[in-house]
């Protein structure tokens, strides 16, 4: 398919009801409200056409860039790319997701990581925090940096409630992802889990809520060890 092909094809399958709902959500600027499970219809046709998905992230249409996301082989991305999407991804479908999902499975994750989490910008920061917590199901725990991370627990359980809104979001889901994922720090994640309590994210008037991260884990857990993922983009 073409560029033009792919964005008539979104304009044509975008719903106002599913705009509405990200509208909720946060999302601004362009987009045609397009289901995800609309968007799987056309992804062969546009999946290993590397070029045909960075223009449709270029676009700057959220559907567009959710697409590209989904198409994208991140092993030949480049860290300036992945600079560059991260930089436009302006909600959190954007920033948690499709970058954090690309930026896991490319070469540079824990280092774009890292410097994302440290960001004064809330979307960048939640794309850093998700990064790393995608990354604990993809690589698993024998590729951790197992200091880190527990340093990184640290930081959660002192600043947590103080953080920006989203970014509150991710780092909950950071313990969430090491209590499930890196079985040598999961004592230790239970406990912040336990400490840190529940927390509140503004979750813009939707049905959304923030899990409990220490119900969370024993949710999980109670279906077994879970598996590390060939692919996270969905």
């Amino acid at each position: 398919m073409t560029y033009e092909e792919v964005m008539k094809y979104l304009e044509e399958v975008g719903s106002e009801q599913t705009r509405n709902t990200f509208i909720k959500h946060g999302a601004t600027r362009e987009f045609y409200g397009v289901k995800v499970g609309d968007m799987k219809k056309i992804l062969k046709y546009v999946k290993k056409d590397q070029a045909l998905a960075l223009k449709l992230y270029d676009s700057g249409n959220s559907d567009a860039m959710y697409l590209a996301g989904l198409a994208i082989d991140p092993k030949l991305m480049t860290k300036e790319q992945l600079q560059s999407w991260v930089k436009e991804a302006y909600w959190y479908m954007l920033s948690e997701y499709t970058v954090a999902w690309v930026a896991a499975e490319s070469p540079y994750a824990l280092e774009l990581a890292r410097e994302w989490m440290q960001s004064d910008e809330e979307m960048i920061a939640c794309a850093g925090w998700s990064t790393y917590t995608n990354y604990f199901g993809y690589a698993g725990a024998d590729e951790l940096d197992l200091q880190e991370v527990a340093q990184l627990l640290e930081q959660v359980r002192v600043g947590i409630h103080q953080a920006p809104n989203r970014v509150r979001y991710d780092m909950n889901a950071f313990v969430i992802g090491t209590g499930v994922h890196v079985p040598t720090l999961r004592e230790d994640a239970q406990r912040v889990a336990q400490e840190i309590g529940k927390v509140h994210v503004d979750m813009g008037g939707t049905a959304c809520k923030v899990p409990l991260a220490f119900d969370y884990i024993e949710k999980v857990l109670s279906r077994g060890e879970p598996k590390k993922k060939k692919n996270l983009r969905c």
